[in-house]
Formats: C-alpha cells, structure tokens, sequence
C-alpha cells in the first residue's frame, strides 16, 4: 500500500500538479475493515476501527453524474445478472433520461437494429439487496427485466428519438477448457452428487446468463461441453463453483484459444503488471522466462519494491498465480489485462516430471506407499480408493510410471526382530483444483467430486494408453 502511494506520488510529477495535488490517499486494509487519512507505520494497521474514512472520501471526492436534463432516456447495460423469478436481469447506467416501470423503450443492439421493448420489472440497490422501484433517473444504477437476449454495451433509449451511446465490447476468450460429466469409476459414490449430462448442460446455460464473458460450445461428444473464458482462474471459479453445488465432472487440461491470421497461428498475450519485494526479483524474472515472458519495463523507486511490466502468453500464465505467490512467500502483487495476439511463441514446459500412474483399483496401502516414495510425491494417504489409470503421485523422472499402489506386505508366522514402523512414510502432497489443472499434461483430466478432486489419465486401461501413443508417434 505504502509503495503504491509513493509510485503515485512519483507518476504525478508527470502530469498536472494543480490536478494531482487535491486527490486524496487513504491508507485501508480491506481485510481488517479498517481506513484511515493518516499514514500508518509500516506493517502497522490503519488508526481507525472501521471504513468511514474511506465512505467519507468516496462522498467528498466524487463528482456527482452530469446529464442534460432535456436530453431523451439513454441507458447502457453495463452487466447482467439472472433471477430464478425474473430471468435475465439488465444492469443499466442511466446517462439521461428517465426510466419507469412498465414503461416502452427502444433496444438498440449489437447490429445496429432497434426494437420496442416493456420494461416488466425495475429494481434498485439498497445495502446488499435489490428492491423495486417505479422509477429511476440520470446517474442511478438499476436492474429491468423483462427482455430476454439483451447483452452488455446495448442502449435503452426513447423510442420517439432513439440515442444509442458507443458500444461496450468484451474481450474475446483466451483460454478454453472441456468440462462434462464424471466418467471416472468412482463417479456417483457421493450421496446426492449431480451426474448427469442434463444437469452439467443446464447449469452452463445458466451460468452464460450473467457472465458474458463465457462460451459454451458442443463437442464431439454428448456429455462433455468445451467452455471458454477470460483466463484460467475464471474457468477454475466456475468449476469450484460447481463442485460446491454437487457436481461431478470430468475437466480436461486449459488449453489457450488461439486465432490463425495468413496462415500462421496467433496466440492471446497479456500484459501483466507485477510488485514485488526486490529479495525476489529474480526468481519471478526465471519464472516468467520460462513460460515465454518478455520484459518491458522495470522501476526501482527505492522503497525495497520494484514493479515489472511482462508481455506473457495467456497460456503462459495457466497456474502462474500459485506458483508466484509461492517464490514470493505470499508477497507478491500480480495482475493482467488483455494485450492483444502475437504469433504462437513456442512450446512452454509447464513441468519436466511424470506421473506415477496406479495399475489397478484398490485400496492404497502404507507397505506399497513405503517402498515407492523414493520414487516421488504422493497425491493420495493410506486407506484412498484408486482406481487403474488414477495419477496418484508426480515421478522425479519425467517418463510415466505404473505403479501397485494397493500391494499388500506378505504375512507368514515368523516373528519380525524389528517391528514394521510407517513413521517414515513421507507426508503426501495436497493439490488444490488450480494446481491440479496445472499439473495435468494433454493426455490427463481432472476429476472434480464435491469431497475430492483427483487427475487421471484420459485412457485408463494401461495397454490402451501405450496403444494410442504409439498411433499419435
């Protein structure tokens, strides 16, 4: 925070310092809900015990909306929103005008066409809640219902003189994933869980009803749907999202939307703007080398932060966040806007290890897990349920390995000298959805259940996986 007000304070020496001077600093931590004008000590919490500084601010500092008030109804929608009893809801910005309920607008869309439309419902903002109204006017904020396909950037405006304001676009998706139902052989062992093809395809549907920025189109097969988004962590959020509702799914590894321009192969790239304390510098300058990343600019302002601009492939950065906070121990500031394409920079080595693959279904045990952790991490504890062709831990070698994860110790009836202890067994590794997403390579998925999520390979059966590979060689 301290850094970024500084960094501020230096960029206003470029520009107008009659305008720059007045503009207010409040030093806040959203986490601890607190906001104050005073600067704290560093690693200090803002003096306040709440947020009024920064409501009074807001209050003091920002213009009220200017409108001409002989001007006809223009208003844009500026996102959408879905109510199980109203629909598809429009969020609209009131530039001038007056909007009422039950009222008769023009729509003017995408292409230019215009079309009457009734405005069924109107509904305000109050604290955390939206409520009716029977009327709003210039600068307010509202939601109307009542008209089914309208899109962000579209205009509501008066019939009789129809004013559409300037188009609102949405970037264009950059990364794509495969999502359908759970194919695995465990799928359905959770009471309750939602398995089926209707109800994955529904709960899409109506996820692209407030969230623009998503696709959804069909693919070769009937229960399996490609899904494109923003970027990794959007995707990764609607598959949480879902997890938590009491899906199953089957999610295939991110791959990036690419375009083809004059016969070559165009890639998303983004520009992304990093903070981070200087100890760092390096090894967040070796990671982003390392999934194609170009430096543009570095600054060094002398408070022990520097930032970095990077020009990054979007599937550069498919689980970039996790592993960054990792290098910089939970400090780093890391964030990305849409730069434009560039030709296809190369292949990313996203990680150099294998998989240790289970051989057949069972139960696995400390013996087998005992006598195989020298060969690398284990994804799974004594007593999981695997099943042939489940990754249960990542091979310090980068070849694939199948392993006998259920073996059992032999008993027979001489008494040990040395008992068997499993104190040694080293600790398994958790991976989170996004890390999981990350770790799985083009012939891996992801199995998302509301209790675990676990990678497997898309063939399971050992002979056919090694059969598809040699035809694919």
């Amino acid at each position: 925070l301290l850094s970024l007000a500084s960094d501020l304070s230096e960029e206003a020496a470029d520009l107008d310092l009659d305008a720059v001077l007045d503009v207010p600093v409040v030093y806040a931590s959203a986490k601890a809900g607190r906001a104050s004008l005073t600067q704290p000590a560093d690693g200090e919490l803002p003096d306040a015990d709440d947020l009024e500084a920064l409501f009074e601010t807001i209050l003091g500092s920002i213009p009220a909306p200017t409108f001409d008030a002989e001007a006809p109804l223009q208003a844009q929608v500026t996102n959408l929103d879905a109510s199980p009893f109203l629909g598809r809801l429009a969020l609209l910005r009131i530039h001038n005008g007056t909007i009422r309920k039950g009222q008769t607008v023009a729509w003017v869309r995408h292409d230019g066409s215009t079309r009457n439309v009734k405005i069924s419902e109107l509904l305000r903002t109050q604290a955390l809640d939206r409520v009716p109204a029977t009327e709003a006017g210039a600068g307010d904020i509202v939601a109307v219902a009542g008209i089914e396909d309208i899109t962000i950037g579209e205009t509501l405006t008066d019939p009789d003189d129809p004013r559409p304001l300037p188009l609102i676009t949405v970037d264009d998706p950059a990364i794509s994933m495969t999502i359908g139902i759970n194919t695995a052989p465990l799928a359905g062992k959770v009471k309750g869980a939602k398995v089926t093809a209707r109800q994955v395809k529904d709960r899409l549907d109506r996820e692209l009803i407030g969230n623009v920025s998503l696709r959804v189109l069909p693919t070769g097969r009937p229960d399996a749907w490609e899904v494109q988004g923003r970027g990794e962590l959007a995707l990764a959020i609607l598959v949480e999202q879902m997890r938590r509702e009491g899906f199953e799914l089957t999610v295939g590894k991110p791959q990036v939307v690419t375009r083809e321009v004059d016969g070559r192969t165009y890639e998303p790239i983004e520009r992304m703007t990093i903070d981070v304390p200087e100890e760092y510098l390096g090894a967040v300058t070796q990671l982003l080398a390392g999934r194609k990343g170009r430096m543009e600019t570095m600054a060094n302002h002398g408070t022990g932060w520097v930032r970095m601009e990077f020009l990054v492939p979007a599937r550069g950065l498919i689980g970039f966040r996790t592993r960054f906070l990792t290098e910089t121990r939970g400090t780093g500031i890391a964030f990305s806007i849409a730069e434009g394409y560039e030709p296809w920079a190369g292949a990313i080595d996203f990680r150099t290890t294998g998989s240790l693959v289970a051989d057949r279904p069972g139960v696995a045990t400390p013996f087998a897990m005992l006598n195989l952790q020298d060969r690398g991490t284990f994804f799974i504890q004594p007593t999981d349920e695997v099943y042939e062709g489940m990754i249960v831990g990542e091979n310090a070698r980068g070849e694939d390995m199948d392993v006998n994860i259920t073996k059992e110790k032999k008993l027979n009836n001489i008494r040990s000298a040395t008992a068997e202890t499993f104190e040694n067994l080293t600790p398994s590794r958790t991976l989170t959805l996004e890390e999981s997403l990350e770790f799985a390579r083009e012939d891996e998925c992801v199995e998302v259940t509301p209790e675990a999520v676990r990678i497997r390979k898309v063939i399971l059966d050992q002979h056919s996986r090694v059969k598809a590979a040699r035809r694919k060689d």
